[in-house]
């Protein structure tokens, strides 16, 4: 008796951590920023390898500020308050670089802006438990040529083992580079702030996703 009983607060442990997979708003007024200097180059969860010139970020003034969080290429564009919170919660998963911030024939008056990257990569998913594909990239023009990849095409749920994720918040998936996902702890504390520009897509049920590789 005394051996059945942990592993069943261990199952209901597991179903209440929720997971989400990071998204993007595609609606409403553009932000319309020019950068030079930028890290677009780098592959995702290597941004901590910039060695250039300090990025500029111009604004037009014109156009909405930009959000908390705007997606550049496999990177994203943050204010300072989306940096407080990133630190607080998951310090070890994220790397960030300042960006000189500009507006045409005038003077910034909001936040500082940082490039930031979650550098964290974790093989915790339960492929038994999940439903997506999983298939051994055979094209050459992709770094990853002969290794296993996840194709996120359609119906989708993504089951993680939680003691693999660990005390974790943030994190990579191994096997598909671009899938940022945060966990509950997180997202509250996104919310908390009261911070504008990410989608927080529950995976266990996730929309219809138009490309093959993510």
């Amino acid at each position: 008796m005394s051996n059945g009983q942990p592993k069943q607060n261990k199952r209901s442990s597991l179903q209440k951590r929720k997971f989400y997979r990071m998204d993007f708003y595609r609606t409403g007024n553009p932000c319309d920023f020019q950068i030079t200097n930028d890290p677009q180059s780098l592959e995702p969860g290597h941004l901590s390898d910039f060695a250039g010139p300090t990025p500029r970020v111009t604004f037009n003034p014109r156009r909405r500020r930009p959000r908390d969080c705007e997606l550049w290429y496999s990177f994203w564009l943050i204010s300072d308050r989306a940096k407080i919170v990133f630190e607080a919660v998951d310090p070890e998963a994220f790397s960030f670089v300042v960006c000189d911030v500009h507006v045409p024939n005038g003077v910034w008056d909001g936040p500082r802006y940082w490039f930031c990257d979650v550098r964290r990569s974790l093989d915790a998913l339960d492929e038994e438990r999940s439903r997506l594909t999983i298939g051994i990239c055979d094209d050459p023009i992709y770094r990853d040529f002969g290794q296993k990849y996840y194709d996120f095409f359609g119906d989708v749920e993504l089951v993680f083992k939680d003691e693999l994720v660990g005390d974790a918040h943030a994190f990579r998936m191994a096997y598909a580079r671009q899938c940022v996902i945060f966990d509950q702890a997180m997202k509250n504390a996104w919310k908390a702030a009261g911070l504008r520009g990410m989608l927080f897509e529950e995976v266990s049920y996730l929309p219809l996703i138009a490309s093959r590789r993510v």
